[in-house]
This record gives C-alpha cells, sequence and structure tokens, in this order.
C-alpha cells in the first residue's frame, strides 16, 4: 500500500516560524531536514500544495515555490496523476548550501577524502533491511564469516565477474581496513618483507608498519607498472605478501591490464609470495574498459587473496568489507577475527546484501555522477591551473596531479587557509617522497570541485610560491 501524509501531519512535523522570511526557503528546508534526518522516508506522498498551504496558513504560492525547490535539489518527486513523493537526491545534483555536503568539522571543504556520497539506493535498501531484521533476532545475532545470505551475494558477484567462488571462501569484515588488518596480521610479523606499489593507499603503510614489517617500496611510473620493477623487487627482497591495487588504482587510477595481472601471478608463484589484492574501486568504471579478469583468476595454488569493500560503490558509513580466499584460510581468518569483533552488524549485512541486488543500476549511478565530477574538475585544473599535469583516469575517484616543483606541503597549508583540505603525495609514500604530487577527488559535486579548485588557485603558498600556467593535462 502507498505511504502518505496529510497536510495536518506534515504541518505538524516541519516547525517553521510564522516570521520565517522567506518563508519558502524556510520551509524547503524544513522539509529536506525531515528527509535528512530519516524522520520523513523516502517514497512517502506528500500532501497537495493547497492542502498544505491550508494546514499552514500561508498562501499557495509560497508552499508551490518551496515544493519547486525541493524538486530543483532532488527531494521531491513529481509524477503526473499520482502526486509528489519524498525522495533523495544523486551525490552530482547537490548544491554547496546543502547540508549533505557539509565541510570538515574545521570549517574545510573535505578534498583531502576520496569517499563519495551515499548511493540513492541506500534508502530503498535500508527498508528491506529493517522488514528482514526481526527474523535474524531468532539467532545468536552473529557469525565471525558473516551473513550467509551476503556471502551468497558476493560469491554470486565473483562468479559473474568470471571467478568461480563458494560462498565458504568468503568472510564479512567490518570494512576493508579490517580485512587488511586480519590478513596483515595473519600473514606478516616483525621484520618480514612486505611489498607495497608507490603511491599506494596510505593504510596499508600505517598497518605494515604496526606490525613491525619492513616496507619494499615498488614505484609505479606515470604510464603505470613495469612488471620487472615489481618482479625484481620480489625477487630481491624475499618478500613473502605483497599488496597491489590493480582495479583503479589509488591514488593514480591506473587499471592493470590482463597479460600484466598473469605475469604478476605467476612472478609470486614462482617467488613465493602471496598477493593481497585490494579491489575497493573494482566496480567503479567511468569509461568503457571492456572486461578486466579478476587477478585471482589467474591463480592456480590460493596465493591470491581478494579484498572488497561496500564503501565505494555504496557507502563508507555501511562498514561492509569482504574477504575471498581458500576456504582454509577463511576459517583461520574467522577464528583470529573471533578475538577482535566477533562479528560484523547484521543491519548493515542486511543492507549490503539488498545493494547486491541493484548493483548495475548503482553502477551506472556512479559512472553518471563521478563522470559528471570528474569532467568538472579536469576542466577547472586545465583553465586554473594549467600548470599541473595528470591522467585522466577511465574509473576510481580521483586524480595524480604533479604539480611544477616538489611543494605538495606548501600548497596543502596554502589551500587550507582558503578553505580546502587537499591530500598531499607524501601521505601515499614511504618516508616523505612524493613531494610533487597530490591526490585530487572527484567524488565531491561538481560545483564543489569547481569552488575548491578556484580557491586554490587564488591561494599563496608559502616561501612566494604560487601556481603558474605552463604545461597542459595530460589525457
Amino acid at each position: 500500500m502507498d505511504r502518505y501524509l496529510s497536510a495536518s501531519q506534515l504541518a505538524r512535523l516541519v516547525e517553521v516560524p510564522a516570521d520565517a522570511r522567506p518563508y519558502y526557503k524556510a520551509l524547503a528546508g524544513a522539509v529536506r531536514g525531515l528527509i535528512l534526518d530519516g524522520r520523513l522516508p523516502v517514497k512517502v506522498r506528500v500532501p497537495a500544495e493547497r492542502h498544505l498551504a491550508e494546514a499552514l496558513g500561508v498562501s499557495r504560492t509560497t508552499v508551490t515555490t518551496a515544493y519547486d525547490r525541493l524538486r530543483e535539489d532532488g527531494y521531491l518527486d513529481s509524477r503526473q496523476g499520482s502526486g509528489t513523493w519524498t525522495t533523495l537526491p544523486g551525490p552530482g545534483a547537490l548544491g554547496l548550501d546543502n547540508p549533505w555536503i557539509a565541510p570538515d568539522d574545521d570549517g574545510l571543504l573535505p578534498l583531502h577524502s576520496a569517499a563519495p556520497s551515499a548511493t540513492g539506493f541506500l534508502g530503498e535498501a535500508v527498508a528491506e533491511a529493517g522488514q528482514a531484521y526481526h527474523r535474524y533476532a531468532l539467532g545468536i545475532g552473529y557469525d565471525p564469516v558473516g551473513l550467509a545470505t551476503l556471502r551468497e551475494a558476493i560469491a554470486d558477484r565473483y562468479c559473474r565477474r568470471g571467478l568461480a567462488t563458494r560462498p565458504d571462501q568468503i568472510i564479512v569484515t567490518t570494512g576493508a581496513q579490517q580485512a587488511i588488518h586480519l590478513l596483515m596480521t595473519l600473514l606478516s610479523g616483525a621484520g618480514d618483507p612486505v611489498l607495497v606499489e608507490s603511491p599506494t593507499y596510505p593504510h596499508i603503510l600505517d598497518v605494515a608498519r604496526m606490525r613491525g614489517a619492513r616496507l619494499v617500496p615498488v614505484g609505479i611510473p606515470e604510464d603505470g607498472w613495469h612488471m620487472d620493477l615489481i618482479t625484481s623487487a620480489m625477487r630481491q627482497s624475499a618478500s613473502r605478501l605483497a599488496y597491489v591495487i590493480p582495479d583503479f588504482h589509488n591514488p593514480t587510477g591506473h587499471l592493470m591490464a590482463d597479460g600484466d595481472r598473469a605475469e604478476l601471478v605467476a612472478a609470486a608463484r614462482r617467488y613465493d609470495t602471496t598477493l593481497l589484492v585490494d579491489e575497493t574501486w573494482v566496480e567503479l568504471a567511468i569509461d568503457d574498459v571492456g572486461t578486466r579478469a579478476p587477478l585471482a583468476s589467474f591463480d592456480t595454488d590460493g596465493r591470491v587473496i581478494s579484498i572488497g569493500s561496500a564503501s565505494k560503490l555504496w557507502w563508507g558509513g555501511l562498514r561492509i568489507g569482504w574477504i575471498r580466499g581458500t576456504a582454509a584460510l577463511v576459517r583461520r581468518l574467522a577464528v583470529l577475527r573471533a578475538a577482535v569483533d566477533i562479528a560484523s552488524a547484521v543491519f548493515e549485512q542486511l543492507v549490503v546484501t539488498g545493494l547486491f541486488g541493484r548493483i548495475e543500476d548503482s553502477r551506472a549511478e556512479r559512472r553518471r555522477t563521478l563522470g559528471a565530477s570528474r569532467s568538472a574538475l579536469v576542466a577547472a585544473l586545465r583553465a586554473e591551473l594549467p600548470a599541473w599535469s595528470f591522467t585522466v583516469p577511465r574509473g576510481g575517484g580521483s586524480l595524480w596531479v604533479r604539480l611544477d616543483s616538489p611543494v605538495a606541503t606548501s600548497v596543502v597549508e596554502a589551500a587550507a587557509s582558503c578553505g580546502v583540505r587537499l591530500a598531499p603525495g607524501s601521505w601515499f609514500g614511504v618516508e616523505g617522497t612524493l613531494e610533487r604530487y597530490l591526490r585530487l577527488p572527484f567524488t565531491q559535486p561538481p560545483q564543489v570541485l569547481e569552488d575548491a579548485v578556484r580557491r586554490i588557485a587564488a591561494s599563496p603558498g608559502r616561501n612566494g610560491y604560487r601556481p603558474t600556467a605552463s604545461l597542459t593535462p595530460t589525457l
């Protein structure tokens, strides 16, 4: 049965002071706040403009203007002949004054983070999970390997990507970061060499240092991986563990070719190295890149372990990740994990299960929103900071920008003074390297990125540095 709200019910909820000016804007803001807070669910029919105007004691024009604003911002959807319904906007449609994209606690625009806003399908999946949640209260409430229904969905996704996988090869974790922690705890120890790409995801560096491991960085040139550099480092360091990001690499955005994938796994087999493969960004293709075989599809002896996450395709707040390995590895991880947090939250697992049923729609949504944001960021950088060079990635969530001199720290400090928080290249390297680079994510709405670039371009750096125009970014 369709859900609806009467005029008197909505009038009680909005709580707009009679002297608010302009009233229509305050009314629109109040309704938007109700939707974002969850007090007014999505897919609820709101009262007709005339009826709400009568309940509030204002003109119909005032309510019509408020409804129009909410439609423009993506919070109402009117259907011919069936009324007006609450909804949520796509991330790319949000404006700078929208509370959905509030700056960091320090007031800076958060361009240091590549995490996108929640998918528009989250509300539906949450509602479905709420309806099913009570059934799980009949059990004990936790399972170290994860809910069977979610492990089945994850295994099925691997199968659809061309990698035969059984549910008993999957363990659900509390985010990809916990997956990395568990694997590093199980497979590495003090003094062990661990091969990492440079640049790479900063958290792997933190975990390796916590474990007392010896980092073995291998540079990724601007044209992508050079397999001879990786394989020679693997052989020379005798690394028994290597962490790689072959799909829309964070932060460079590179996508590894199938031939290189096969060569990397063959080298790992030759030198007895276990590969930890971070696939956090694998579903985020923006351009048509064809089909890329999962790295584990070249594995013949269980040395490729895949790490996945719901954070980038759907939402980081779900804190659901997973590991794909052998069934024996999953059992060992479950024993280790039981001493950490026992299991991931049931409700979030149910939400992600529902989202897997919408995965193609979710990928299409991200292609649209991230594509628009990528275009806006590229255009803004070319217009405002043409001295900065970069290769436009075909997917993922960020540009790896090369500055015209090694001044990333100065640029970050200058940008902060103008209201933008940035991620310097040194975050992604070992021992203070990569000072010539910045990671600029395109996971914020286009207008946020355009504003941020204008602020950066207008900011004077330390020691008189100021971005200058000389080079053209590469495609």
